[in-house]
This record gives C-alpha cells, structure tokens and sequence, in this order.
C-alpha cells in the first residue's frame, strides 16, 4: 500500500492508496479508515521487553546499523530523537541499485524494505539498546510483510548486520524475545545479509519533521516518538538528528 506524501511525485496508476485518499478526505475520514485496518498492536502501544543478554562491545568510533521496521518515516523518526545517534538516513536494503528507488520499491518485488541506516556513538548507546528501542517501539515485529496500513514485502521487519558480532547479537536477541513471551506470537523479523543501503530520495528525509501535521504521521509514527520519550527517556533526546538540519 503505498502511503500519502507531500511535495513528492504523484502515486503510479493503478495502485492502492488509502493513506492519500486519507490525507485528501482529512482528519474527520481518519477514524473511519482506521476502523477498517487489519488488527494487529496500536501504534501507541509499547512491547516492554528485557534488554538483550548479550551485546556488541563499546569500540572506539562512530558504527552503522540497518533496520527495516516498516514505513522509513517513522523508524527514520525515533532513531533521530535517540541520543548517541548522529544520523538516521532513509533508504532501501535488501535489493539491487538498479531498483532502489520509491517507485519500484513500492510495486513489493524489488527485494528491497524500506530501511533506515542509523550512524550511532557505540560509548553513548549499544548496538544492543539500539535492537531494544527497535524491537519495543518502532514496529511490531510479529507482522509479516506488514505494518499497520502499509502491506507488502517492502515493509517487512528485517536487520540487515553490519558484521559477524551484530548479527550474533541479533540473532540471539530474537531467539531471547521469543522465549520472554512478551510478544503474542513468534518474530517475523528476518536476518539478511547487507548486500548494500541505497538512500531514499531526499523528499523521504525528515518527513515527520517537516510534515508533522500529515494524517499519516499523526496516526501511526508520532506516536511511536511519544512511546521512546515515555519508555526510553534516559535516551531520547527533544532535539532530532535531521539529515537536512
């Protein structure tokens, strides 16, 4: 499903576009689109989960992680409001650059998921708090190829390890949240190999910030900032780290 935008190419013909007839219909059509949405969590609810057992060890330097939860917007949102990370960058993981761009991803067949790549201060937050943020409030990771409105592959819940110890460190957190029983079923999110990170185009960057008022951003990404700002306040941060300050 492809989700409303502002100031950014028309939608292609043909495609399903409830998030644009949302936007175009206003705020008063919100609460009767949302009724029909499939179940799943709401987007102001919080998975509160252990931290995981085990960790990438503080190195001196900045580090990269890749996380795929879903629409960017919003993963893009709440890493930006974290402390320790200096850039959360929208983008495409998983597939080729010949098919990394919105139009092609958003046709569900490219191999890419709209992913965030998330330059992060190892001594100021861990690879692991960073899967625990991700993990509790920026997705449900017990959908499958969806997240609220926004259905297909593209919008799968995927890590994409940067190297050997992160993905150990995924891995076994993964393997940890399914036996806590925190969650109402098994993870879907996938391990993948990190073939390359494709930025999104620059209308994608900082787009809760600069359309704060969007039906979309109001409904399904607002509040997952709201939920670190309550669950995580030791590491958010009022200020976000834009990619256009």
């Amino acid at each position: 499903m492809k989700k409303t935008r502002n100031s950014a190419p028309p939608a292609a013909p043909g495609r399903r576009t409830a998030c644009l007839r949302l936007a175009g219909a206003g705020l008063l059509a919100m609460a009767g689109w949302l009724a029909i949405q499939p179940a799943g969590r709401a987007a102001d609810a919080v998975f509160e989960i252990p931290p995981p057992a085990r960790d990438v060890p503080a190195a001196g330097g900045m580090a990269t992680a890749v996380l795929a939860g879903g629409c960017f917007w919003g993963v893009q949102a709440v890493f930006q409001h974290v402390e320790g990370v200096r850039e959360a960058l929208s983008g495409y993981a998983g597939g080729s650059a010949a098919t990394a761009d919105y139009e092609t991803v958003s046709g569900g067949r490219s191999g890419h998921a709209e992913a965030v790549r998330i330059t992060y201060d190892p001594a100021r937050v861990s690879y692991g708090k960073l899967l625990q943020i991700y993990f509790s409030v920026v997705h449900d990771p017990t959908q499958r190829n969806r997240q609220g409105p926004d259905v297909g592959p593209q919008y799968r819940s995927a890590i994409f390890p940067a190297d050997a110890a992160q993905r150990q460190v995924a891995e076994a957190y993964i393997a940890q949240l399914d036996r806590s029983g925190a969650y109402p079923g098994p993870l879907a999110t996938t391990i993948e190999t990190l073939q390359g990170f494709y930025p999104a185009e620059d209308y994608h960057q900082d787009y809760l910030a600069r359309h704060p008022d969007s039906p979309y951003i109001i409904v399904n990404d607002q509040p997952k900032v709201d939920n670190l700002a309550r669950a995580y306040s030791a590491y958010y941060r009022a200020r976000p780290a834009l990619v256009r300050p």
